[in-house]
């Protein structure tokens, strides 16, 4: 997942974030006009302000409530801008660990619409009401390569998300994400057909960003090139599940932009409520499947 396009000249000449030299950003505090960066930035009645304007004070300052700098979605700014992306690497490696040492779990684990397939009765499956295999398949890796791309992915994408969003709803893009790819490969692949693995949710962490990315006026012809390359991969390699990228692509690109074009007055309500509309998509694919096969 290599980002080969470049930056325009423009984009180049940005200023970098007053506390975080090597950010680029095209926001300014609207009272001491300095460059902020996303992790910076403290959502005020016009514009965004540094925190050091808020912790001053003075005339024309954020009401006191908005004295904790938040992130351009709302979520608070915290010490470790990347721990729930580390966390998620870590649980991801520890199930990779136990599948390497008993292989048997990955049957476990892994979603299988149906098993065994028509005319036997099947046995096993989320059809069978075995309904967590759509959450822990998308923690499921079997291949040290399949892990790895993953991992990098989920470091790459999901640490400065991660910043701009905040925890909670970084969070939700993930797991709806995440839960949008495992519906729609239960819906569309063949019953029978094991699927496993993070990139449903990295896929969604993708689209997210690139709506980020828009919302600030960045350069999009990286992401771009990052996203075609990796849809190049997913439809150029048969063992690829292609349902849970695409899936994952399309619930991101919706939920991030509900968290970043949501209006500050009614923001958590419109941000929450998007990732709940999604997930009721997700709901809906998963019993029409269940009824086609029972």
């Amino acid at each position: 997942m290599n980002q080969e396009a470049g930056s325009s000249p423009e984009a180049q000449n940005l200023p970098g974030c007053y506390r975080h030299p090597d950010r680029e950003t095209g926001i300014r505090c609207t009272r001491c006009d300095r460059p902020i960066c996303p992790e910076c930035m403290v959502s005020a009645s016009v514009g965004f302000h540094c925190p050091e304007c808020v912790r001053d004070g003075g005339g024309g300052g954020p009401a006191p409530a908005a004295a904790r700098p938040r992130t351009i979605a709302g979520g608070t700014v915290t010490a470790d801008p990347r721990l729930l992306t580390k966390i998620l690497i870590g649980i991801n490696l520890a199930v990779f660990i136990a599948i390497r040492t008993n292989t048997s779990l990955a049957d476990d684990l892994s979603l299988i619409a149906a098993w065994p397939p028509a005319p036997f009765t099947p046995t096993q499956g989320v059809a069978d009401g075995q309904y967590y295999r759509l959450v822990t398949s998308m923690f499921a890796h079997q291949e040290i390569w399949h892990i790895g791309f993953n991992m990098l992915g989920l470091w790459w994408l999901g640490g400065p998300l991660e910043a701009a969003l905040g925890r909670a709803r970084y969070l939700a893009v993930y797991f709806v994400s995440g839960l949008a790819g495992s519906a729609l490969a239960y819906l569309l692949a063949d019953p029978g057909t094991q699927t496993l693995g993070a990139s449903g949710a990295i896929f969604g962490l993708l689209g997210a960003t690139a709506v980020l990315m828009r919302r600030l006026n960045y350069d999009p012809r990286p992401i771009i090139a990052l996203l075609v390359i990796n849809l190049i991969f997913t439809f150029g390699w048969s063992s690829i599940s292609w349902q849970a990228h695409i899936g994952g692509l399309v619930a991101g690109l919706i939920t991030g932009y509900g968290m970043v074009h949501a209006p500050r007055e009614r923001r958590s309500l419109v941000q929450y409520g998007t990732c709940a509309l999604v997930l009721l998509v997700v709901v809906g694919m998963t019993l029409f499947r269940t009824a086609q096969l029972t």
